[in-house]
């Protein structure tokens, strides 16, 4: 077919001739492959991975990038290649289309269709819920890095700005008067998240979003299966696994979140330091997640729908990555550690702006029986 042919449907090219030259003069073949065969270092910095992880992933992902057509198809490792770039650069869609020499409508339905693959391929295994097995450990990690017991993870919400979709109004726009979509989370002492949930509109109340999450849910009306009541460490009091939050979640048996107020009793002053100590890993696993895929601290332009394809697609590759410490993904220099004991802020914090974060809501009901639980744990804190 003649590529200047002027279709039905008013295009005035099938290819733009300049796009004729993708194979002699295209980014893929001209920059992306020999990055790969001879430049290991720049390689890692254009995807967040090493060749051998880079041919491990297209491998799992190759049946579903796979594409028949009349014309040359592109080949699955052009469109891993541009997704990845996407993700990891924050790469406008213009620029990606010119120096890979291929149409931006075909681009941006690339980066969507392979964004779909890597979740729909590979959350099964890397986000999936553990098992009660599996909780224990992650307690016992926790207790060993932070003193706290029984704790199954820390959660936090984190708006991405977004550009506003057509005729949507105010529905995207969130307290910090920019627009966005929220990215719910829950992860353990490693970095790794177990729990995400994605797509709810900045608009909405924290609370709201917490509630009408699946997460959130399943933490309310307690259809989450945790590990039945235990002994705290060094005691015969029995007490139950929980999950810890900042102010902006309710108190639950099953979710801790600090004493409210300034002038706190040094019981509960050392509770709550306590608490944030193991909070603090959800930050650390968001500053990671946003400084290894830029296109987090950019405004994504896409439908809403895509949106969610988009954060999805960064969460399970940075599980995928953060369970292989050697895949060199992940330093101790990204998050907060300390030297010669002296607290020094993760490298993430220094370069990177921060998302909003959730306001403190102003109604957070309990029951009697999360305050005494609170109560308990904290006079269990502070006297062991």
């Amino acid at each position: 077919m003649n590529p200047h042919f002027k279709s039905r449907s008013g295009r005035r090219w099938w290819i733009r001739p300049v796009n004729l030259t993708r194979k002699e003069l295209g980014f893929h073949d001209t920059c992306f492959k020999p990055l790969k065969s001879t430049d290991k270092e720049h390689f890692f910095q254009a995807t967040r991975m090493s060749v051998h992880k880079f041919n491990a992933l297209l491998c799992l992902l190759k049946d579903k990038l796979h594409r028949c057509s009349r014309r040359e198809p592109i080949n699955e490792e052009t469109r891993l290649g541009i997704t990845l770039m996407y993700l990891s650069q924050g790469c406008c869609l213009k620029f990606l289309a010119w120096s890979h020499k291929i149409g931006l409508s075909t681009v941006r339905k690339i980066i969507y269709e392979t964004c779909d693959a890597i979740w729909n391929e590979l959350h099964t295994v890397y986000v999936a819920q553990p098992n009660q097995s599996e909780w224990r450990n992650i307690s016992e990690r926790f207790y060993i890095k932070t003193g706290m017991p029984h704790c199954l993870g820390a959660i936090d919400g984190k708006h991405i700005n977004i550009v506003c979709p057509r005729r949507s109004g105010s529905l995207f726009y969130n307290y910090k008067k920019t627009f966005s979509i929220v990215l719910m989370a829950a992860c353990d002492s490693d970095y790794t998240f177990t729990f995400v949930d994605v797509g709810a509109v900045g608009s909405q109340s924290d609370g709201g979003i917490f509630a009408k999450s699946a997460f959130g849910k399943m933490i309310l009306r307690r259809n989450i299966v945790l590990p039945p009541l235990d002994h705290l460490p060094g005691t015969n009091k029995d007490f139950q696994y929980f999950f810890v939050g900042d102010n902006a979640f309710p108190l639950k048996e099953n979710l801790m979140r600090p004493y409210p107020g300034c002038n706190l009793s040094p019981l509960k002053q050392h509770y709550n330091k306590k608490l944030s100590s193991a909070r603090v890993y959800i930050e650390n696993a968001f500053g990671i997640l946003a400084n290894r895929w830029r296109i987090l601290h950019s405004n994504i332009h896409a439908a809403p729908k895509n949106m969610d394809k988009i954060v999805l697609a960064t969460v399970v590759l940075h599980n995928y990555f953060m369970l292989d410490r050697s895949s060199g993904y992940f330093t101790e220099e990204l998050v907060d550690h300390s030297e010669n004991g002296a607290f020094v802020p993760g490298i993430w914090r220094q370069t990177t702006s921060q998302s909003p974060t959730f306001r403190i809501s102003q109604a957070n009901r309990s029951t009697a029986e999360a305050f005494a639980s609170r109560d308990e744990l904290a006079e269990y804190l502070f006297n062991n």
